[in-house]
């Protein structure tokens, strides 16, 4: 079946959040009364990504926000005080040519983030887990105010083809290792990969430095958001980066996200991630393997 790629003509007052860049912020001193906040990050697990909590919501690390580096696991610990614990999302920048993938061993070329939704808990590793899965489940939230956190997850669970159930925002780097599930938490890692791609794809168009053009971000979420079937499906069937369907939808970002304003005022996108929950929206139940459905969610 052939995969449409779906874009989104921003004929938008589009814009940027203000606010200083990471590099130049202070680093915040943590409260006597904090708490310890640890996870991990990856699209593959990612060495000397700069994490820190978003209190301002402006997708960059600005003075006073807690903030630290992953180490060579990928893993992070914040110190948060403890009445902005699950109140906050926390973003992971990962630093063109500083950043280490582990999945390559090499610095990544371009600079992108990833974020999770405000849920964090204290002192709980795996529920901290920071990737392009929990990126896009926190931009479900973001955009659209009826979806919750337990909906964006069954909507992303079924836009992947997971059972009901499956934990969609889970370390899926270390569940690929070995269990059950290895192979679901495999496909998980590759098109995680894939995300990642795309979202480095188009960095000199999101990002200036580390400042982050928050409606072209999500402009570029929300495309995303409506062709992940295929982004899995294309991961499934062992296809990379360059094959035919990727190399077209980098293409049609790079032009869309191109027309999208770097300044002006905030943006509605909930028509970008609609409340969507039903797995026969995204796969079609004929033919073996199942593919995506054309048009995704644009049905």
């Amino acid at each position: 079946m052939k995969k449409q790629i779906i874009t989104f003509t921003a004929a938008l007052s589009l814009g940027i959040f203000a606010g200083c860049g990471g590099s130049g912020s202070t680093p915040a001193t943590a409260p006597t009364n904090s708490v310890s906040v640890s996870g991990a990050v990856a699209d593959g697990y990612l060495v000397g990504a700069t994490v820190f909590l978003d209190k301002n919501g402006n997708y960059q690390l600005d003075a006073g926000e807690p903030s630290t580096t992953t180490d060579s696991n990928g893993a992070y610990t914040l110190s948060v005080d403890p009445v902005d614990v699950g109140r906050y999302p926390i973003l992971a920048l990962a630093i063109a040519g500083q950043t280490i993938d582990k999945d390559t061993n090499l610095p990544v070329p371009n600079s992108y983030v990833l974020s999770m939704p405000a849920t964090a808990v204290s002192g709980t590793v795996n529920s901290n887990f920071i990737s392009p899965m929990s990126s896009l489940i926190r931009e479900k939230m973001a955009a659209n105010s009826t979806i919750t956190l337990a909906e964006a997850t069954a909507q992303l669970r079924n836009q992947m083809n997971m059972p009901a159930g499956f934990d969609m925002m889970t370390d899926y780097v270390a569940g690929s290792q070995s269990g059950a599930n290895a192979a679901r938490y495999q496909t998980m890692r590759t098109t995680a990969q894939q995300m990642a791609g795309l979202m480095a794809g188009q960095s000199s168009l999101v990002m200036t430095g580390t400042s982050v053009s928050t409606n072209r971000y999500r402009t570029m979420m929300g495309t995303i958001n409506s062709n992940m079937s295929a982004i899995t499906a294309n991961a499934m069937n062992g296809l990379g980066m360059n094959s035919t369907f990727m190399t077209t939808m980098m293409s049609s970002m790079q032009t869309q996200l191109g027309t999208v304003s770097m300044s002006g005022s905030f943006t509605n996108y909930s028509g970008m991630f609609r409340n969507m929950t039903s797995h026969s929206r995204f796969w079609s139940s004929t033919g073996t393997p199942t593919t995506p459905m054309s048009g995704g969610m644009m049905r």
